[in-house]
């Protein structure tokens, strides 16, 4: 039987890859295709489902291919980046999508929207830009385009110096009503990629476009409280939430309450750039919507929405 109400499920960017194999197009096309055969499971059974998804590695190629152009044709920005990859992910899961599900004689309307989503250009986070995009740079390089172009690069010891920009958090997603009447026509809508296109107000009320990196898992909290989404899932690298990652003797957390996720959050038990992310993202969910948020392995949707496997995060 159809839910009366949709489960969000965020896809990370890295789950579109796959480590062993070139990251050509044709590859991307063939990850994409195998990523959605558990999500053609919960279609079979009638779930209703919106998928978000990460684009970072994806930005990453663009941004590249943009730097090496560089001499030949103009600089493309990061907004207009983060609209290139949602399009073009957006029919990479589409097209993986139908064909898994066309094996399998079902047939649901798949639709990607092109997600803008609002922030405050005031917010604190523009003068502290701490989100690492693309590749590394020697310190000569990485001081001629800090000159050239005004981005603000932070140094890895090991790696090299990096571009950091701006990561705010999501306000409103413009796109919304739209993404709402598709949820009630039965449509499998893929929305909000990469955290969604960050943009803001001018004086006037006019939409512009803004250097920053809206986090995908935000705006999957954002989304799923304003759909009052049943189930929020965040598909990670690891199978559940540990208590201790890091030390000899990790805890599997299958089960955890939102006052218990809170102070392990705050007892800095979540690394900044991994799961810390994820578990704010549930706690902000949770603090509208009296569902369940899901961390699992991509692969193990099935077995963890049947309360089997991952993190069930709870009020």
């Amino acid at each position: 039987m159809t839910r009366s109400t949709p489960t969000v499920i965020a896809m990370g960017g890295n789950s579109l890859l796959d480590p062993d194999r070139e990251p050509t197009v044709a590859n991307q096309f063939a990850v994409t295709a195998e990523a959605m055969e558990p999500i053609a499971d919960l279609l079979q059974r009638g779930e209703r489902l919106v998928l978000t998804h990460g684009n970072g590695p994806q930005v990453g190629f663009l941004q590249l291919r943009s730097e090496l152009a560089r001499d030949s044709i103009h600089d493309v920005p990061l907004d207009s980046l983060v609209a290139d990859t949602q399009g073009a992910m957006g029919y990479m899961i589409e097209r993986g999508l139908r064909t898994v599900l066309r094996r399998r004689g079902l047939e649901r309307p798949v639709v990607t929207i092109v997600t803008e989503v609002e922030i405050d250009s005031g917010d604190p986070a523009f003068s502290n830009p701490d989100k690492p995009i693309g590749r590394f740079y020697e310190k000569d390089e990485a001081e001629t385009l800090a000159a050239t172009h005004g981005w603000t690069l932070m140094q890895d010891p090991r790696r090299g110096h990096r571009r950091v920009v701006p990561s705010p958090p999501p306000l409103r997603i413009m796109q919304l009503p739209t993404i709402e009447k598709l949820i009630d026509m039965d449509v499998v809508v893929i929305c909000c990629g990469g955290g969604g296109i960050p943009v803001s107000r001018d004086e006037e009320g006019i939409l512009h476009g803004v250097e920053a990196v809206i986090d995908k898992d935000r705006v999957s909290a954002l989304l799923a409280a304003c759909v009052g989404a049943e189930r929020l899932v965040i598909t990670t690298g690891v199978e559940q939430v540990f208590e201790n990652y890091y030390s000899d003797n990790p805890i599997p957390r299958p089960e955890l309450t939102v006052d218990e996720a809170r102070r392990m959050l705050v007892a800095g038990q979540f690394a900044a750039g991994s799961m810390a992310p994820k578990i704010e993202a549930a706690i902000k969910y949770l603090d509208v919507v009296d569902g369940e948020a899901v961390i699992c392995l991509p692969g193990d949707l099935v077995p963890a929405l049947d309360s089997h496997t991952g993190t069930h995060v709870h009020r």
